[in-house]
């Protein structure tokens, strides 16, 4: 019997599975890159998304597997990995469900939201909760091609509407290794004031938008200082960014902070649980990251 599944980001199905195997979760087999396991779900931070209540359904027909859905809810999302004809047929019997690009500031959607699968032509796989307001996990924007000078932004959009909480008008702000410049635009786009901190240059076009001052510091020499919003996409092993973000609270000098963890070659289990442990803060896995993951905090 299938309990639980987890949805892996695309190319991390071995990170995801060495955190589960710590977590003494099992997995059964994989369908793509979703985890089955028979074990009861666990909170995961590699997870793009995890289906809380799997169950298996006979599909005899297109029809059958269409009405076995709608029996138990409206709102269903596919995860397509084989069976791919069958698997669209029944979704055209199903209500649609309306994945459009997100333009932000904008709300995550707060609709029901399940999820389900085909493991085999007759057999499906569907879960009527899943921990992700998105399709697969995927959070996706209307993206801005002209502004920013990366697109990193992406990050801290997604961050932040997965957290339901953005910097306002007015709010001072922190940038920690800033350069060039793709967080600094999108908090300075809010209209927040930005104190970007990094010893290179910021794109030209972000260091002279409203509300942005460029200090060339190091990221791990600055003292905490009171602001809303102390942000971090700085490459720096874990281990050391634990460290700073530690001095950061333990100073009481943000409301609120929001950093990448980023792992170089195998990645660092024991530091991403520590950054996990942590009161007041969540760990998660953005549909924008690669091999890191995102912590964020609130006081």
């Amino acid at each position: 019997m299938i309990a639980a599944a987890y949805l892996a980001p695309e190319g991390l199905e071995a990170t995801l599975a060495e955190e589960l195997d710590r977590a003494g979760v099992q997995v059964a087999a994989w369908h793509g890159r979703l985890a089955l396991s028979s074990d009861p779900p666990v909170a995961s931070a590699w997870a793009l998304d995890v289906w809380t209540a799997p169950r298996e359904i006979a599909v005899p027909s297109v029809k059958a597997g269409a009405d076995a859905l709608r029996a138990i809810q409206r709102n269903w999302a596919l995860y397509a990995v084989a069976h791919h004809r069958r698997s669209a047929l029944i979704e055209e019997r199903l209500p649609p469900v309306k994945a459009r690009p997100l333009n932000f500031p904008e709300a995550a959607p707060t609709g029901h939201l399940g999820a389900w699968t085909l493991l085999a032509p007759d057999q499906m796989l569907a879960s009527p909760t899943k921990t992700s307001p998105f399709v697969n996990g995927e959070c996706r924007f209307e993206e801005d091609r002209e502004g920013p000078p990366s697109r990193a932004y992406l990050k801290l959009w997604e961050a932040c509407t997965r957290l339901g909480a953005w910097p306002q008008p007015g709010e001072r702000c922190i940038d920690l290794g800033a350069s060039p410049g793709g967080w600094t635009w999108a908090i300075a786009r809010l209209g927040a004031t930005v104190i970007a901190i990094d010893k290179a240059d910021l794109d030209p076009r972000v260091a002279a938008m409203p509300g942005v001052e460029l200090r060339r510091e190091s990221a791990f020499g600055l003292s905490p200082e009171p602001v809303d919003w102390l942000f971090s996409d700085v490459i720096a092993y874990p281990a050391r960014l634990l460290g700073l973000v530690n001095r950061w609270i333990e100073a009481g000098a943000a409301r609120r902070i929001v950093c990448t963890v980023k792992f170089q070659g195998a990645t660092d289990h024991e530091a991403a649980a520590a950054f996990a442990a942590l009161p007041g803060g969540r760990l998660f896995h953005l549909y924008h990251n690669k091999h890191e993951l995102t912590f964020a905090w609130s006081a």
